[in-house]
């Protein structure tokens, strides 16, 4: 009973909380779209927003005699890393297709977000067997700070083969493209059928050819963004997104038949292991609750799964899997930094599979006792609030939200000042003096979300601290669908 008493205490503790604190949700979609205009890479059109930024890299791949102009930047630098963009792609398409009847006027900027990224995997992908994962060195990258219209550093092209494989790369973009099928599937049949097209024929490829990029571009991808959770949780969710897609048996099949060779992820243990992961580079809690979504919560071992997952993310477990700051915020123990990917992945899962099992009118049973579809959108909401501004320093992690937010992100184009107020070249060493600089950012990198505070709450506001003040793509996208959601639903 004395259990029973406090988490009773908890929850209401919680709901004040949640009382108190109401946030313009509609405000902060906007901006969570606009942030990825900043990001863009190539020739900008003339519907451009954030007019601070100009084209670049308009020349990539062309040494080559192929077209990889467009993409983005993923986070404060001025690579083009396809592993983490096409995750990105597939949580911003994924946030149209469950909540785009939510987003009213952001809906078509947000398919424009979706559509910067696709057409440029099309040109990725447009060779059969060869699939272009990255552009740039960002070995002389990152040595400099430049802005992208200004970089001179090797616009190096890296592709993986039939020889030189990169199952999880490929997988993912797979994924993108099947699930950004879906998302332009009612507005744009012709572009759908494109991207499902190719996203069969990269599948193809990447599970025909299997092995890592780790192994085949070496310290080109590492340690920026190596797999470290292996490449079949990729394959298995490419091949989800092409059963929701297609409808097809024979992706559902290959889901089923391979679910197994993924590390942990029909663990029984209630906590721990991959159960609880979803980022970019692992999608063993993203098919879980996929493919309970799609089967209705009756499919095994999907539907324990999630389960499994909700009962390892909620504060008041006692086994729970993630770390929660005071504020609460989730944090993930395996994580080596930029935190604030966590709780905004994990918080759409949360919202996902509430409302799955709300239209199944379910509940989930933990070993702490029966939890509701309720309290999984309760939790979710908590989070976006934190990142919002409803934590212990009172500032919101979303640049140009709220009153405080941070001002000193570690961000080229946002740390420097923009060709409209210095049209002179700034060279590579040229932007040192304004990274140490104690002025804020010239040029407010509206919407992005920042890497975010450390496991009790403090954050440093500062270029140096990469960690905690550099924003990421991976980041937002998921964030879109769930401000989506509380734009509509904020009670």
């Amino acid at each position: 009973m004395l259990r029973f008493s406090l988490l009773g205490a908890f929850a209401l503790a919680m709901m004040m909380v949640f009382v108190d604190s109401q946030h313009d949700y509609a405000d902060a979609l906007t901006k969570s779209i606009l942030f990825f205009e900043g990001q863009r890479s190539g020739k900008l059109p003339p519907t451009q927003r954030m007019t601070w930024r100009k084209d670049s890299a308009l020349e990539d791949g062309f040494y080559l005699h192929t077209n990889l102009v467009g993409g983005y930047y993923d986070a404060g630098d001025n690579v083009k890393f396809n592993f983490p963009m096409a995750f990105t792609t597939t949580m911003l398409a994924w946030s149209v297709i469950e909540f785009g009847n939510d987003m009213g006027s952001d809906y078509q900027h947000a398919l424009e977000a979706i559509r910067w990224a696709t057409d440029y995997f099309l040109k990725c992908t447009r060779i059969p067997n060869i699939l272009f994962v990255q552009v740039g060195d960002p070995y002389g990258d990152h040595d400099c700070w430049e802005r992208p219209e200004d970089m001179d550093t090797p616009r190096t092209a890296y592709a993986v083969s039939a020889k030189h494989p990169g199952s999880e790369v490929s997988g993912e973009i797979a994924a993108a493209l099947a699930a950004s099928s879906l998302a332009f599937k009612s507005v744009d049949a012709p572009y759908s059928k494109a991207l499902l097209d190719r996203a069969v024929m990269v599948f193809k490829f990447a599970d025909t050819y299997r092995g890592s990029y780790n192994d085949s571009l070496g310290k080109w991808v590492c340690p920026f963004y190596c797999d470290f959770n292996g490449y079949e949780d990729e394959l298995v969710w490419a091949a989800t997104w092409l059963y929701k897609a297609t409808n097809a048996a024979e992706y559902i099949k290959y889901v089923r038949d391979n679910i197994y060779s993924i590390s942990n992820i029909s663990t029984s243990s209630t906590n721990g292991g991959s159960i609880g992961e979803f980022g970019w580079d692992a999608k063993h809690a993203g098919i879980n609750v996929l493919v309970s979504e799609m089967t209705g919560n009756k499919e095994e071992p999907f539907s324990s799964n999630a389960g499994r997952l909700v009962c390892a993310l909620l504060p008041e477990s006692p086994t729970k899997w993630v770390e929660y700051s005071p504020g609460p915020s989730f944090l993930n123990p395996l994580s080596g930094g930029c935190n604030m990917q966590h709780p905004t992945a994990l918080s759409f899962l949360l919202l996902v599979h509430g409302r799955s099992l709300d239209s199944t009118k379910s509940t989930i049973s933990c070993d702490f006792g029966t939890t509701t579809p309720s309290r999984l959108i309760q939790v979710a909401k908590s989070q976006v609030d934190y990142i919002l501004g409803t934590n212990p320093a009172g500032m919101s992690y979303m640049v140009g939200y709220g009153n405080k937010f941070p001002e000193f992100i570690h961000h080229r184009g946002s740390s420097l000042p923009s060709i409209d107020q210095h049209p002179e070249r700034i060279g590579c060493r040229d932007g040192d003096p304004y990274f140490a600089s104690k002025s804020p950012n010239p040029n407010v990198l509206t919407g992005a979300v920042v890497g975010g505070p450390l496991i009790n709450d403090t954050y440093s506001d500062s270029r140096v601290d990469s960690v905690q003040s550099e924003p990421a793509t991976y980041i937002n996208a998921p964030l879109v669908g769930v401000l989506a959601y509380f734009k509509s639903n904020s009670r």
